[in-house]
């Protein structure tokens, strides 16, 4: 089973790559699955259709500054958007539905009424934190002004705080996405290792699972993301939900290192199998 479990089109405000492309690369790289998982990010961004109109930013891209609109996905042209794929597509590979919630302890209750609205469209769902506080990450707004010790912890708890508060998700994404943007190099890992054993152990407690996503690769990491320790960690508490995601925002990154990413999870860490979902619901393939 060649599965990717996180991959963006143009129902994200961050990708142009049409999802008709992405299908069809899937296709064409030999995956038997792929779910759509396009984001949406309350605090710093507002949804399609809010009254209050969306958040602009302007940003400079080779050297223009372009206006862009900062949205959530266009839900209802999603949904229909995968439905068509499915029934273009579908006697050449499974599609599936799903959404990455960039979720914070705050915004919780939007996620809430998000999933509530959309629960019987959803296969699946990526609880990823790309911000705390609303100040984003990959700026450094979040980690100005702490030590590499504050940040580092304060992300980690944050999450663990959203976590209580938020249940209806299907996978924790790039667990340790803050390691992409320290600018102080990798945080050692035994220093956060309670805190990301009490997330972990929260995730299995409540039958969710983590993903490997193999940006790593792209990014040139120095390890995979997570990290090995917190994949072997996982394992050793008795986690066995796990997806394979490649965070593909244009067609050349999708299903990248898969090869790799499944040869260090079965021969190095030691697991056994994959996941897959269905209306929320795993399902498990031999690697």
């Amino acid at each position: 089973m060649r599965a990717d479990y996180h991959l963006h089109c143009e129902f994200s405000d961050d990708s142009e790559e049409l999802m008709e492309t992405q299908v069809r690369q899937g296709i064409a790289i030999g995956l038997d699955e792929m779910c759509f998982t396009d984001h949406v990010d309350y605090g710093l961004k507002r949804d399609w259709d809010d009254p209050r109109g969306v958040i602009w930013d302007d940003v400079t891209e080779n050297g223009e500054t372009l206006h862009k609109a900062l949205a959530n996905v266009n839900y209802p042209d999603y949904f229909d958007k995968l439905d068509l794929m499915r029934e273009t597509y579908g006697d050449k590979i499974t599609i599936k539905s799903g959404l990455e919630f960039g979720i914070q302890s705050h915004t919780a209750g939007e996620f809430q009424k998000l999933y509530d609205r959309y629960a019987d469209r959803l296969d699946f769902v990526l609880f990823s934190m790309h911000q705390v506080g609303d100040k984003e990450f990959w700026t450094g707004d979040f980690q100005k002004g702490r030590t590499q010790e504050e940040y580092n912890r304060s992300y980690y708890e944050e999450i663990l705080k959203t976590m209580q508060l938020f249940k209806d998700y299907s996978v924790l994404a790039h667990l340790d996405l803050i390691v992409r943007y320290d600018e102080n190099g990798v945080y050692p890992f035994e220093k956060v290792r309670d805190i990301v054993s009490e997330i972990l152990t929260q995730a299995i407690k409540d039958d969710k699972g983590i993903e490997l996503n193999t940006s790593s690769w792209k990014y040139g990491l120095s390890d995979t993301q997570p990290s090995r320790a917190i994949l072997k960690l996982y394992k050793d508490l008795g986690g066995k939900i796990l997806t394979v995601g490649s965070d593909a925002h244009k067609k050349e990154f999708l299903g990248d290192h898969f090869d790799e990413a499944y040869a260090i999870l079965r021969d190095e860490i030691g697991f056994t199998e994959i996941a897959t979902f269905d209306n929320m619901q795993p399902t498990f393939h031999k690697l």
